[in-house]
């Protein structure tokens, strides 16, 4: 369930893209709070902010101005080493292209960022064979990427993104790449995930994805649209200028 600690703190981010003459302002002065334990789907159209905003999120980029307060830090006072200690331990990451390891098995794919952490070889085999199995691909251990489904690499990808039990999962259309039935079956891991207290962030332009979040955020023009709470009822806000 979620509590009243924020995880996440955006207050008046502000992105601006530079091209020679040319400025685009990806996001305008976005403000918003997630508390812990919280499942929220950002969504808008292409173009609306929310990928600029995602990759803020997860410390890969930083904004032109505002303040991002991630668990109690600020983001921008924080060292380099500290963003990817960041970015290694306390988030997982579940892309739309699945980004995974070619030609290489599920077990290894999901060990890899393990490694990275330094837990010991045979600590990273019993998580990989846990989190396998939590998503439903225990009997595909050894089976290497391409020889398995998108839907099946999805899985894969989330048993990667939560190897490290992180405290937030930032899912960026993490179904844009899945047939619509196995795009239901990876939003009852998220569920699942969701409900074991992890913060799940998930970008997507879907509604029907979006309705399996407990908030959605609604995006447009770079602005928060709307922000809606306990609703299956999802409809775009118009943006006031």
């Amino acid at each position: 369930m979620p509590n009243e600690y924020p995880i996440i703190t955006a207050s008046l981010l502000s992105k601006i893209y530079k091209t020679e003459a040319i400025e685009t302002m990806a996001l305008d002065d976005v403000s918003f709070k997630i508390n812990k334990g919280e499942f929220v789907a950002i969504m808008g159209p292409s173009g609306s902010g929310k990928s600029t905003l995602m990759h803020i999120l997860g410390a890969l980029d930083q904004p032109t101005s505002g303040e991002y307060i991630l668990d109690g830090k600020n983001v921008e006072s924080l060292s380099d080493d500290d963003l990817a200690d960041i970015r290694n331990k306390k988030i997982g990451f579940v892309f739309q292209a699945f980004n995974l390891l070619p030609r290489t098995t599920t077990l290894r794919n999901v060990m890899l960022p393990m490694a990275y952490a330094g837990v010991p070889k045979e600590q990273r085999e019993e998580l990989a064979i846990k989190y396998l199995t939590m998503v439903g691909l225990g009997d595909r251990l050894h089976h290497t990427t391409n020889q398995i489904s998108g839907g099946q690499q999805q899985r894969v990808a989330i048993a990667r993104a939560i190897s490290l039990d992180p405290a937030i999962i930032l899912a960026d259309e993490p179904t844009g790449n899945i047939a619509s039935v196995q795009a239901e079956e990876i939003m009852e891991i998220f569920k699942k995930i969701n409900e074991k207290g992890h913060t799940i962030v998930m970008i997507t332009h879907e509604p029907d994805i979006a309705e399996h979040a407990k908030r959605v955020i609604t995006m447009r023009d770079g602005k928060i649209v709307g922000d809606i709470k306990n609703t299956k009822r999802i409809t775009y806000f118009h943006s006031h200028k």
